[in-house]
C-alpha cells in the first residue's frame, strides 16, 4: 500500500489530515452535570449509531453518607426502568491507615435475573472532599439478536477513609434495544459530578 503525506510543508499550516491517520474514537455525545439531582438519565442518544457506548463518572458526589451508586436500562425511552439483568461485583480496598485491605468478592451487590439497580459502588462517603469516579462501556445496546454485555470500573471514596476500586460487569437479559439508562443514588440526591456518553467510532 503506498504512503499517504499531508501536502502542507510544515505542521503549523497542516488542514487535513490524510485518510489513512486514525483520529480521535471517542465522539461526545452528551454531558450532564448533577446539582442536588435525584436521577441522572440519558434518554436520548443511545441508539444504533455506535456498537459501543461509554459513560464516564467524574468526581460524584453524594448528599447521603453509607449508600450505593447504581444503574439500570430501559427498552421504552425511560418510562420503566426495570431490564432483566445477571451480573458481578467485586473491589480491592485499602485504609489511609494501612490499618486494612483486601480483595473479595461481594455476592450482596451481583444480579442473578433480577430487574433491579445493579450496583457501581457502595459504603460511599459523603464528606466536603469525598467522591467517585470511573467508567462503564455498555456494548451493541440496539441489538435485537443478542443480550446487552456491559463492563466497568470505579475508584471511590468511602464512610471508613477507605480507597475502593470497584470492578462490575453482566449482561442485560433481553434482546430488545436498549434506549435509555438511569444512574442514581440508593437514597438522597446526586450532590454534584458529571457523567458524559460517548460513543465509540470504528476505526
Amino acid at each position: 500500500m503506498p504512503l499517504k503525506f499531508a501536502t502542507n510543508q510544515s505542521l503549523t499550516s497542516v488542514t487535513a489530515l490524510p485518510s489513512s491517520v486514525p483520529t480521535d474514537n471517542l465522539i461526545l455525545i452528551s454531558t450532564q452535570t448533577a446539582s442536588a439531582s435525584a436521577t441522572i438519565s440519558f434518554t436520548t442518544g443511545l441508539n444504533s449509531t455506535y456498537d459501543e457506548y461509554i459513560f464516564k463518572f467524574i468526581n460524584i458526589h453524594p448528599a447521603t453518607s453509607n449508600i450505593i451508586f447504581q444503574f439500570n436500562f430501559s427498552t421504552d425511552g425511560g418510562s420503566n426502568y426495570n431490564v432483566t439483568k445477571t451480573t458481578t461485583f467485586f473491589r480491592a480496598r485499602h485504609r489511609e491507615d494501612d490499618s486494612a485491605a483486601a480483595l473479595a468478592y461481594n455476592t450482596a451487590e451481583d444480579l442473578a435475573q433480577s430487574t433491579g439497580f445493579q450496583t457501581i459502588l457502595f459504603d460511599s462517603g459523603n464528606d466536603s472532599d469525598d467522591n467517585n469516579s470511573g467508567e462503564m462501556s455498555l456494548f451493541n445496546p440496539s441489538s435485537t439478536t443478542y443480550v446487552k454485555h456491559f463492563i466497568g470500573r470505579i475508584s471511590n471514596t468511602n464512610i471508613t477513609a477507605q480507597a475502593g476500586d470497584n470492578y462490575f460487569a453482566g449482561y442485560a437479559n433481553t434482546t430488545s434495544a436498549i434506549n435509555a439508562i438511569q444512574f442514581k443514588f440508593s437514597s438522597g440526591n446526586i450532590d454534584d459530578g458529571i457523567i458524559k456518553m460517548y460513543g465509540v467510532k470504528k476505526s
